[in-house]
């Protein structure tokens, strides 16, 4: 099939990519001439694993191509994927209308039976509301919606698109039904189908039972600390109930970080508002997400009775592995709270090697995770990178002023959790 994909950022680019890697004939298009200028020379513009490689692999067959020029893109399409980035503010809100906008911009240059495919994160309601704005642009074209939520998770996100567990899909006629199973043929027949409303607050939903499962846990999990119960037991427990199971979201560790779930909390939040439906649980999950972001916070104050005049050192920016955002990352607002408080901060990330200019930090930047703890009264583990599994607990601790170790997952329990030399503390668990 033709496809235009429409927004090139993180969403964008691994959908392109992966379609064109299937055979499918894929345009990629962004308003951004260095966006796209990049992608040509086979950049992402966000890491991700393989998919600089996936990219190349896509121009050199000719199933990829990218253009800022919206004729060139949708002349051809029998499928426009809209996958543009949705901003998302430190309070949780999501800038839906500028995406909304940017979809309705490209109406003008559609062909008669094109299949607009909504996947960028957007409230229930949304592709109503781009039906009924097209309804006024059509000039006797006919076009239609259909609703594909967003599944991709960073640091995977090519394994989950190419072999998803199984998809969501929001169709409004069985003919759409058709040319959307067609599309995903190479990479899955698991498509769960629904109407475009449900298939957006699917989405809304998951994501909200997620955090609320993420808050539940780490609440558990602080009154554990308080009270000297192993929080890692008490979700062994929960986990062997039948009701709940193994794989469920309830891991001791830290709060939910990048805004993907947030947002959808917030989302159901502002519908409850909108209908006049009281959503007390859902609103809570934010309230109790935030507070949670301190934990650190809060035990290196406890631990070190007090952070002025100590030199802290961080493992970890990015909000999660596999990637090299920062934005929104729980660790950059703990190393800029940690600098407020009179504390020296030293930080280190695999996927960082200069922090942006002009964004405002505050903390160094070590070439190597030894480095950073050179002098440190404190090490704390924010993002999970397998690197740091490398790395010796002596040599950790022979470096360190005091070898105490924040590492709120538990993600290097059998290696720094194991040595004398080091305090190894995690959510829900008392300091060994």
């Amino acid at each position: 099939m033709n496809v235009c994909v429409a927004g090139l950022w993180h969403l964008g680019t691994v959908t392109a990519a992966c379609l064109a890697s299937a055979g499918h004939q894929v345009t990629g298009l962004d308003a951004e001439p260095t966006v796209v200028g990049a992608l040509l020379a086979g950049k992402s513009p966000v890491f991700e694993p393989a998919l600089a490689d996936l990219i190349e692999a896509g121009l050199a067959s000719g199933h990829l191509h990218f253009t800022t020029d919206v004729a060139t893109a949708t002349r051809r399409a029998d499928v426009v994927w809209i996958a543009f980035d949705t901003p998302v503010d430190d309070e949780d809100k999501a800038d839906t209308g500028s995406v909304l906008e940017r979809a309705a911009q490209l109406f003008p240059f559609l062909a008669d039976g094109t299949l607009v495919l909504i996947s960028s994160q957007l409230p229930v309601g949304s592709t109503r509301h781009l039906e009924q704005v097209w309804g006024d642009r059509a000039n006797g074209r006919t076009v239609s919606f259909a609703c594909l939520p967003e599944n991709l998770r960073l640091g995977s996100a090519i394994e989950t698109f190419t072999r998803p567990e199984r998809v969501i899909a929001g169709v409004r006629t069985s003919a759409d039904r058709g040319r959307v199973a067609s599309l995903l043929q190479p990479f899955t027949s698991q498509i769960e189908w629904m109407s475009v409303e449900s298939a957006e607050m699917t989405k809304h939903a998951l994501n909200a039972f997620l955090a609320t499962s993420v808050g539940f846990i780490n609440e558990i999990a602080e009154l554990c600390e308080q009270v000297g119960a192993d929080a890692g037991a008490v979700e062994r427990g929960l986990k062997s109930d039948s009701r709940i199971g193994p794989r469920a979201y309830l891991s001791p560790g830290a709060a939910v970080a990048g805004g993907t779930l947030a947002r959808d909390v917030m989302f159901l939040s502002e519908l409850g508002q909108v209908h006049g439906v009281a959503t007390h649980l859902i609103a809570s999950v934010k309230t109790s997400n935030d507070a949670h972001r301190r934990w650190a916070a809060r035990r290196l104050h406890q631990l070190l009775g007090g952070v002025s005049g100590r030199t802290v050192a961080i493992w970890g920016l990015t909000y999660k592995p596999g990637t090299d955002t920062l934005r929104r990352s729980s660790s950059v607002e703990l190393c800029q709270w940690l600098v407020d408080q009179g504390a020296a901060v030293v930080a280190h990330d695999p996927a960082i090697r200069k922090l942006p200019e002009n964004d405002g930090y505050r903390f160094t930047l070590a070439e190597t995770p030894l480095s950073a703890v050179r002098g440190a009264s404190a090490l704390v583990v924010a993002t999970p990178w397998p690197e740091y599994r490398q790395v010796a607990a002596g040599d950790v601790a022979t470096r360190m002023v005091r070898g105490l170790v924040l590492d709120p997952n538990g993600f290097l329990k059998a290696t720094l959790g194991t040595h004398d030399g080091i305090e190894h503390v995690t959510v829900g668990r008392t300091c060994k």
